[in-house]
């Protein structure tokens, strides 16, 4: 797919500028166009009424609806995923769904801040144990939340100097016109979660105010021409453009004079090249001088290897049951191709139930089918990072894998680079109890495992009830130094809600970025957050149609993007058949 913005025609026959030829690079001439019209549409978008972002945010909205069901077909086709089975609901609830929600929540905050200055926060304002003030955002009102995530929550805690008198001063700077400085934004798309594109570009849109190039990843570049028509809107308008290629075009993209600021989201080596140059010598010393080859504003997200924290307790089966589908979930979503996919399972050496509990989860493992490897180098990595080839199995797929007991000092590599294939590695922590289990795992995780996305923590309620247990648990997620903490539920939900602040732990630097710099999502429009705490019940029923395993997954996620599109307690009915079936 290309961009043709070099044609001398109308905006308005959008057909004109955009056409679905895969494979078509966009040419130099074309992004200088492309950057031209954006150069004039930037004092444009500052100067716009609150009231016509709000069309236009809605009528983007309208767009991914009517472009869902292509959308959803043709991610499946690309990903080797047959239509109308189980597994398309995962395309239907990371693509079209997540993009939906997104809108929303938006048009509602940005409604509230033109009738009272601000969002109307869904829940309540709160100080942590340590001092911190948190945020609740989740269940928002009038989505039924409630009702698809029974018993979840979601707080953001805010970084520490934000309190309840200044809390004002940190929502919705931005978003007004006029408030922010008006800039061309280089968004570089991923290639494996579809709604991650649109967001990231609408997040520098409508609360950073900026316009965006929205370079496609050549790995999903053939949904560029849905992306086109469903946010026709802001095309015509000349506040969003849609350019294809390689690396040669995000090169001259990147370093074009007319593009102000970039935001990444892939692996941290794309990072390193764009900000410092290519490995070797050159980047060493500019790394030593804080002489960065890109001297633009820079926001990234580039993964992680996501800890599962098994704290000892007293399990049912049906509740170890419950939770290794849960595992086997995090790690087989999208074949694994997730910045947030479990890299690490850290247990207790001592729990009696470790070995059975990973037996469950292989258990699971060996009942969700291989695969289509569809992310470039997932053989190499996976045969690097397990050491063998894989076994045999229908063409093109790699088989789940579980590799038990790693140790930093013998397997380093499991620890220090995300693996990005379907290889999930387990390690053990020596503790006396669950206290000193809590009080090591944070430790263990914050400082050994690269990265700082997101973290999940698996509790038992009744470890929680012990003396000492949940002030041992707040004092963990206290000092957890992750962008989203999740308790019993896997940290990507966090990112499908998209009312929660999505990235890394604010801590990273030009020269040591972790899982990245800045926010995307954060629909309530919270400045200075620093963590994301999702909790949820330690087991659900029905199942959670995010599970590999739910029967009518693809049913209720069509129905659950009807319900988010235009909520209605009319439209429950019509959920609880398929989400009991599966």
């Amino acid at each position: 797919m290309r961009c043709l913005c070099s044609e001398p025609v109308p905006f308005s026959r959008l057909a004109i500028f955009y056409q679905e030829q895969t494979g078509q690079v966009t040419p130099r001439d074309v992004i200088d166009r492309c950057l031209d019209d954006l150069a004039d549409g930037k004092s444009r978008w500052r100067e716009t009424p609150l009231e016509r972002r709000i069309d236009l945010a809605r009528a983007c909205l309208e767009g991914a609806i009517a472009t869902a069901d292509r959308w959803v077909a043709e991610a499946c086709r690309a990903k080797g995923i047959e239509p109308d089975t189980p597994l398309e609901a995962e395309e239907t609830a990371a693509g079209p769904m997540a993009t939906v929600r997104y809108l929303a929540l938006l048009v509602r905050s940005l409604e509230d801040v033109k009738r009272e200055g601000r969002p109307r926060l869904p829940g309540r304002v709160a100080t942590t144990a340590n001092g911190q003030l948190a945020v609740q955002v989740f269940p928002t009102r009038g989505m039924f939340d409630s009702v698809l995530f029974r018993g979840f929550r979601a707080d953001v805690w805010m970084q520490p100097g934000v309190t309840r008198e200044n809390l004002p001063e940190h929502v919705a700077r931005t978003v007004r016109p006029g408030a922010a400085e008006p800039g061309i934004a280089l968004v570089l798309g991923a290639g494996n979660v579809s709604s991650i594109a649109p967001t990231d570009a609408f997040s520098k849109l409508f609360q950073e105010g900026k316009v965006v190039l929205l370079k496609m990843n050549p790995v999903n570049e053939y949904l560029g021409g849905i992306f086109a028509q469903a946010f026709a809107p802001l095309i015509e308008e000349g506040f969003l453009r849609i350019i294809y290629g390689g690396a040669e075009a995000g090169t001259y993209a990147v370093e074009h004079p007319q593009v102000d600021e970039v935001h990444i989201t892939g692996s941290v080596y794309s990072h390193e090249t764009i900000v410092w140059g290519p490995p070797g010598a050159e980047r060493d010393r500019r790394k030593a001088e804080s002489a960065p080859r890109l001297r633009k504003r820079i926001t990234s997200e580039l993964g992680n290897v996501t800890p599962w924290i098994v704290v000892p307790g007293p399990y049912s089966d049906r509740e170890l049951d419950f939770q290794a589908e849960n595992v086997a979930a995090m790690i087989a979503n999208n074949a694994s191709f997730n910045c947030i996919a479990t890299k690490m399972i850290v247990t207790a050496r001592n729990w009696p139930d470790r070995e059975r509990f990973l037996d469950k989860i292989e258990a699971v493992l060996a009942r969700i089918p291989r695969r289509r490897a569809y992310y470039p180098g997932a053989l190499e990595r996976f045969t690097r990072f397990t050491g063998r080839r894989p076994d045999e199995g229908p063409a093109g797929t790699l088989p789940w894998t579980l590799l038990r007991d790693a140790r930093p000092e013998s397997d380093p590599h499991l620890f220090d680079e995300e693996s990005f294939v379907c290889v999930c590695a387990e390690t053990a922590l020596d503790a006396a109890s669950p206290e000193e289990f809590l009080r090591r795992a944070p430790d263990f995780v914050n400082d050994r495992l690269w990265g700082n996305l997101g973290a999940g923590l698996m509790i038992h309620p009744k470890t929680r009830r012990q003396p000492g247990g949940e002030a041992s648990l707040q004092d963990a997620i206290a000092r957890l130094r992750f962008g989203t903490v999740g308790i019993n539920h896997w940290p990507a939900i966090s990112y499908a809600l998209m009312c929660t602040p999505w990235g890394g732990f604010p801590e990273g630097t030009l020269a040591d970025p972790k899982s990245g710099l800045g926010w995307v999502h954060n629909t309530y429009l919270l400045d200075a957050a620093q963590k994301t705490v999702l909790e949820g019940p330690l087991t659900m029923s029905p199942k959670p149609f995010w599970f590999p395993t739910h029967r009518t997954a693809h049913v209720l996620a069509r129905k659950t993007i009807e319900l988010v599109h235009r909520p209605s307690v009319w439209k429950l009915p019509a959920l609880m058949l398929p989400a009991l079936r599966g």
